[in-house]
């Protein structure tokens, strides 16, 4: 589907201007939320394990081994992305985005592989309400059971504890790709499997569509309801998050949907459709890249001489930014040009 393609180049592009903003100061939107809450950024790693699971849905399974083959792959090229440039393994960072998403489409594909849609249904339950089970009631050494605060709650704890040097450098104690909290992860990636059992019916386009956008309207309530007892918050993945971001994700693909594969809108969309189409490759090609140009200071020294002199720090940071994931867009379309496309 080419709503699919442009969906998902669509998520790269917003992951790439979040990610690699020109200097220190960026629009609110474009920062993930400090703790609770959310924000536009925070809307980007559901949206890609959402994606996974439509494509585990939609594609023909070629097997267990087939699966964790390109599993174990995902996960390597995280441990390169997150070892670079230093290579350190006493710091070595084990968990991650790409390793997140290695672990939930291995999960995923085997739940996929052997249970149909009904009891998939029953895994997300399971998976969330476990997850709330294992937040609200698993004490903390010094801070009781039940207490979300930063470095407070149990996945943190477990994180610290477990990971120990390990940990994402930025916090250094505790991950955003923890180990507890992958549990409602996998059933974000396993509403994206529901939603590709929807677009297989055998129905009109529009009727698919009103079936996505019903279902995601229902997901954003019961996220936005769950809300109330524990709170949305991307960090920990909480069961509201994970209910809201796949109920916001239903909706917004419904909407490309109907207006791509359905009014037949697809030229508009082209640039999309080509960062989708090497995803991984412009990932890995826009997180190396901005490393290096950190290393030799060059990041700094073409904000400061092509950016900063010309608006305030805000507008030079995005249009940085902007520039950048342009700049991943030439390399996709030169591998498309080139019917180059690599995937793991």
């Amino acid at each position: 589907m080419v709503s699919l393609d442009a969906f998902r180049g669509a998520t790269m592009a917003l992951m790439i201007l979040v990610n690699t903003p020109g200097g220190p100061q960026s629009y609110g939107p474009l920062n993930h939320s400090e703790w609770h809450g959310w924000t536009l950024t925070d809307t980007v790693f559901p949206s890609f394990l959402w994606i996974v699971g439509v494509a585990i849905a939609l594609s023909r399974s070629k097997g267990l081994p087939a699966v964790l083959r390109r599993a174990c792959i995902i996960y390597v090229l995280g441990l390169v992305v997150y070892a670079a440039p230093d290579f350190s393994l006493a710091t070595q960072r084990w968990l991650g985005v790409l390793q997140r998403i290695a672990i939930c489409y291995l999960i995923a594909s085997v739940i996929s592989m052997t249970t149909r849609w009904r009891m998939q249904i029953v895994w997300i339950l399971g998976l969330l309400v476990s997850y709330w089970l294992i937040m609200m009631l698993a004490p903390v050494p010094g801070y009781g059971a039940g207490d979300l605060a930063v470095g407070h709650n149990i996945a943190n704890y477990v994180d610290r504890v477990v990971l120990g040097a390990h940990n994402y450098a930025g916090t250094k104690t505790w991950d955003p790709e923890g180990i507890i909290s992958t549990l409602p992860a996998i059933a974000t990636t396993l509403f994206g499997v529901l939603a590709g059992h929807i677009l297989k019916l055998r129905r009109d386009l529009a009727e698919r569509t009103v079936w996505l956008y019903l279902a995601g309207t229902l997901l954003i309530a019961a996220g936005l309801i769950a809300n109330i007892w524990m709170p949305i918050n991307k960090k920990l993945w909480t069961d509201s998050f994970s209910l809201f971001m796949a109920g916001l994700d239903f909706v917004v693909f419904a909407g490309f949907l109907w207006l791509i594969d359905g009014r037949g809108y697809q030229r508009y969309v082209g640039p999309l459709v080509i960062m989708g189409m090497n995803a991984i490759t412009v990932y890995l090609a826009s997180e190396l890249v901005i490393e290096a140009l950190d290393m030799i200071h060059a990041h700094r020294w073409i904000y400061h001489t092509m950016f900063a002199p010309f608006a305030s720090p805000k507008n030079a940071s995005l249009a940085f930014a902007i520039c950048y994931v342009l700049s991943m867009y030439a390399l996709a379309y030169f591998m498309y040009r080139k019917h180059w496309f690599l995937r793991a």
